[in-house]
């Protein structure tokens, strides 16, 4: 049996959740990598909305992961009030004459049963808001990811390692891509995007962390599916590059 020393965090419980102001610094850290390497380039603009986008998912944090007591207040209130309406549908039933006609009868029933259907969805459907408020707020923000990891996607499309290692410039057509880097910088671009890509990745599963919707970890999934896909194909340019060069 192991000692645990008091006072020293066990080690499985640090490291089962992320720390979004770790993926905040190391946002920053690529950002401030690409500016410096690639000051006049398009990439280093998008590291910056790499780097705007992970502390905006990492301030939302507590904003999903925290009840929100005004909605569910009124949400409480509204539900009352429902619950009221039908017990008050129950009784003017009850009070029904024994001498009631059958069509009477069942006219009380039949709007019985409709206030028994109306509050069980009117219940559902208070009970939910907060949850699809939340889920609108995250998948909105899990669009914007999205469409950021296309656009690094975009900066590295023509970035092709079989055009700058094998081919003759004169092959290229007046259309074609110009060759301004070297191997070595050419690999570090391209390394950017990759790490980019996983800080979107990163930047996604905040929002699913303290918020266990399914159709946000949904999302979320996907984002780390398509981050995954693209950053495949940049590793298999590097490797080109490195087996090469």
């Amino acid at each position: 049996m192991i000692a645990v020393r008091p006072g020293i965090p066990q080690i499985g419980a640090m490291f089962r959740r992320l720390d979004p102001a770790r993926i905040v610094e190391t946002a920053r850290q690529v950002q401030r990598r690409v500016t410096e390497r690639f000051p006049d380039a398009g990439l280093a603009r998008v590291a910056v909305e790499v780097a705007e986008v992970t502390e905006r998912a990492a301030s939302n944090r507590a904003w999903f992961g925290a009840p929100h007591w005004p909605l569910r207040i009124g949400v409480g209130v509204c539900i009352l009030l429902l619950v009221l309406v039908f017990l008050a549908t129950i009784l003017a039933v009850a009070k029904l004459p024994a001498t009631a006609s059958i069509p009477d009868v069942v006219q009380a029933v039949d709007a019985f049963l409709s206030e028994v259907a109306f509050l069980g969805l009117a219940i559902l459907f208070l009970s939910s808001l907060e949850v699809r408020r939340k889920r609108r707020r995250a998948l909105r923000a899990i669009h914007e990811l999205r469409s950021l990891a296309h656009v690094i996607d975009m900066h590295q499309l023509t970035k092709d390692p079989d055009r700058m290692l094998g081919s003759d410039p004169a092959e290229d057509t007046p259309s074609s891509p110009a060759r301004t880097m070297t191997v070595f910088e050419l690999t570090r671009y391209l390394d950017y995007c990759s790490e980019m890509l996983s800080l979107l990745s990163k930047s996604a599963a905040i929002y699913a962390q303290d918020f266990d919707d399914p159709v946000t970890i949904s999302a979320v999934n996907e984002i780390e599916s398509l981050t995954s896909g693209l950053s495949r194909k940049i590793w298999q340019k590097i490797m080109v590059l490195g087996t090469r060069h």
